[in-house]
């Protein structure tokens, strides 16, 4: 089997991780997989928040929960996050974002980190808060926030794969 299929294959979300420090060259080629990302006329609506300090990572974490209501923390102690907004006056940013963020998935798997999906970036983003930290980080520009990937080394193996459901797959010949 082709090894890109292999790994999207075996790629699952990680809610669990250990909190030894992930060398930023490997998040760098995460990173760098998620700006090879298709996007609506090739117009690469979306931008990537490296967050790698701990103090802005779980400020976040903070805004997260509190959007959620609850006072766990949604990033499950993934110690980096990265988080992808697009450009909300592309009609595709929804899409070219979503897509960011699976080629990200797909490279942390293959790179052996544990990585999982977490929403409510649209919601952290347009508060005052998350406006302050964009700012904050030197983003200019009408964003919306698409979602967060969150990273580091899995502290457990990842649970097997669901059985895919019927009728997923319909064909027209």
């Amino acid at each position: 089997m082709n090894e890109v299929i292999r790994t999207i294959e075996s790629r699952r979300s990680c809610r669990n991780y250990r909190e030894d420090p992930v060398p930023k060259a490997i998040i760098d080629q995460v990173v760098e997989a998620g700006t090879y990302a298709a996007s609506g006329m090739g117009k690469q609506s979306p931008i990537i928040l490296e967050i790698l300090n701990k103090d802005t990572r779980d400020q976040l974490s903070r805004m997260n929960a509190q959007i959620m209501g609850t006072r766990n923390d949604p990033f499950y102690g993934a110690p980096y996050v990265l988080v992808v907004l697009a450009d909300r006056n592309m009609p595709t940013h929804v899409y070219d974002g979503s897509l960011v963020l699976g080629n990200m998935m797909i490279a942390a798997e293959s790179l052996g980190l544990g990585a999982c999906w977490i929403h409510r970036a649209k919601e952290e983003f347009e508060s005052e808060e998350g406006k302050k930290l964009l700012k904050y980080l030197g983003v200019q520009g009408d964003y919306e926030g698409i979602g967060h990937l969150i990273l580091g080394w899995p502290a457990t193996q990842p649970n097997r794969p669901a059985e895919r459901k019927q009728n997923y797959v319909y064909t027209a010949d």
